[in-house]
């Protein structure tokens, strides 16, 4: 008995590096919604009780499963033991044998020689993999989302994607039974080269109006700290800011400046020069966050020999400006608040 154990411990691990190929074979009702498999039993009936990991997280390996209805749970191996409904395990090591056997072409999985390996939750591969697997921004709910804040300027904003179904963990500021995806702005975090390096995530309301009504609408994954959203090619001037939104408001008004979007206040406090800056505006909420992040880059700015200079909104944020004086009063605003040499440079006759 132990030998059948020790063969069953392995062909758990080789079946959980085709975690996704098991679960379409053995449960193909089930769908993948985030990090997990969903199905209803083990048998594979329709449904959400059942869920099976897909990444490896600080909770659980790949491939461990948990029924939530019944409290059954267990490993891949077990999963194919109670939906094959095996009375002895070395019935269930020749299904699981006889599954791994088979060639690529097979129903299992036709590209799983071809697939790349789990990516850790929250890693930068996992983030690179989010928005890959997302798509192009015009004429999606995500787009109709930004056009009801007054943003309209789009169709050339390579860094930011939509998701019809992105997986949201629920936390306990949540109320019980919030759903567990959303459909999803999504955007590209990448370092001053241009190299991804992970993904901001604003989960929307389906009607698309507004964000979705849950605890923390936005959430970064992969490595973020120093790093922004970048709308246009950053050479000598550009400017910054905390919110994609925010950002946007002046892209609708100064299209031709570049610009980046740290996500947060702390992380716009410490974003990256790029090489040949020389002078940073930085678009200001009113707000002590706002203040803080301000503080911080000015004594890193001198340091580094970058004019800082401040755009102040008249109201929280740029983007309550547009939505309530409209683009023409914001554009008065902001050109009135540049160098006299970027009025000539980056604004359009």
């Amino acid at each position: 008995m132990g030998t059948l154990s020790t063969r069953a411990g392995e062909l758990a691990e080789r079946l959980a590096q085709n975690v996704q190929a098991v679960c379409r074979h053995y449960l193909p009702a089930g769908r993948r919604e985030g990090r997990y498999w969903m199905v209803g039993d083990v048998a594979g009936a329709p449904g959400r009780s059942l869920y099976v990991r897909l990444f490896e997280t600080e909770r659980g390996r790949i491939g461990n499963w948990v029924d939530a209805a019944t409290g059954e749970h267990g490993d891949l191996v077990d999963l194919i033991r109670l939906n094959q409904r095996h009375g002895r395990l070395s019935e269930t090591i020749d299904e699981a044998e006889k599954f791994l056997s088979l060639p690529p072409s097979a129903e299992v999985d036709p590209c799983r020689t071809a697939n790349p390996p789990p990516a850790r939750v929250g890693s930068p591969t996992a983030a690179r993999r989010l928005f890959k697997a997302s798509k192009p921004l015009a004429g999606t709910l995500a787009a109709s989302y930004l056009a009801a804040r007054g943003i309209t300027r789009v169709g050339e904003l390579a860094a930011l994607r939509f998701h019809p179904r992105c997986y949201y963990r629920a936390n306990e500021d949540d109320v019980p039974g919030t759903p567990g995806s959303f459909p999803a702005l999504i955007a590209a975090v990448t370092d001053c080269d241009g190299v991804q390096t992970g993904t901001h995530r604003t989960w929307l309301d389906p009607s698309g109006s507004a964000k979705a009504t849950v605890a923390s609408p936005r959430r970064a994954m992969g490595s973020i700290l120093g790093h922004a959203i970048r709308f246009g090619l950053a050479e000598d001037v550009m400017i910054a800011g905390e919110g994609i939104e925010t950002v946007l408001s002046l892209r609708e008004v100064l299209h031709a400046m570049p610009m980046i979007a740290a996500t947060s206040s702390a992380h716009l406090a410490a974003i990256q020069f790029p090489t040949a800056l020389r002078r940073l505006y930085v678009s200001r909420d009113r707000d002590k966050a706002g203040d803080g992040a301000f503080a911080i880059l000015s004594d890193r700015a001198e340091a580094a020999g970058i004019e800082l200079l401040s755009l102040m909104p008249e109201l929280a944020d740029f983007n309550d400006d547009l939505r309530q004086h409209g683009a023409p009063a914001l554009s008065e605003r902001v050109i009135a608040q540049l160098h006299e040499a970027d009025r000539r440079r980056f604004i359009d006759s």
